[in-house]
């Protein structure tokens, strides 16, 4: 007895794909920034120092004074002189008329003369001129005040979009050989 033979012959599908394959282009723009710094605003107010210097006494030290003055001093030194010379004659006087009558007469004579004409002593010492703490300053200091008024950023950004481009890809496929299946029966 012989048994039915089944003989199956399979061809495979053969497909052709043609791969387009996506492309993409990403740009991305810098910002775009404009950055302006307005200048602070400086205010400086200052007052003068005031600086007085009297050096009228050191001039009246040195001799040195107007002549109003100056005609002044010497009218009362001249008043001074002759009212001293006024009782040094009166006194004088008297020391003569008291000793006129006696034997010391002449000798007054000659101790008033001595007085008047002899050498003087005159005293020596060191002088300072003009004298200290003659010149007399007087100082005001100035003032400075400074404002700043600070002055924020004027800043403008803008964020530009990014450029995106894309294209798919694309896959298309042909068949080159078709799928088949043969089955062949023997008895």
């Amino acid at each position: 007895m012989r048994l039915p033979q089944i003989q199956i012959h399979t061809t495979d599908a053969k497909i052709d794909l043609d791969i387009a394959k996506p492309q993409q282009y990403i740009k991305q723009p810098k910002a775009t920034q404009h950055i302006e710094q307005p200048a602070a605003i400086l205010d400086i107010n200052t007052t003068k120092g005031v600086l007085k210097i009297d050096s009228s006494q050191a001039r009246r030290d040195l001799g040195l004074i107007g002549p109003i003055e100056s005609s002044a001093n010497y009218a009362a030194k001249g008043k001074q002189e002759a009212q001293k010379g006024m009782a040094r004659r009166a006194r004088e006087g008297r020391q003569m008329m008291e000793n006129a009558g006696k034997d010391q007469g002449r000798a007054t004579i000659q101790n008033i003369a001595k007085q008047n004409h002899g050498p003087h002593r005159v005293q020596f010492n060191v002088k300072f001129v003009p004298s200290i703490g003659s010149v007399k300053i007087d100082y005001t200091p100035g003032t400075t005040d400074v404002n700043i008024e600070r002055r924020d950023p004027i800043i403008d950004a803008k964020v530009n979009k990014p450029i995106h481009e894309y294209t798919p890809g694309k896959v298309t496929g042909t068949m080159v050989q078709r799928p088949d299946v043969d089955i062949d029966v023997n008895i």
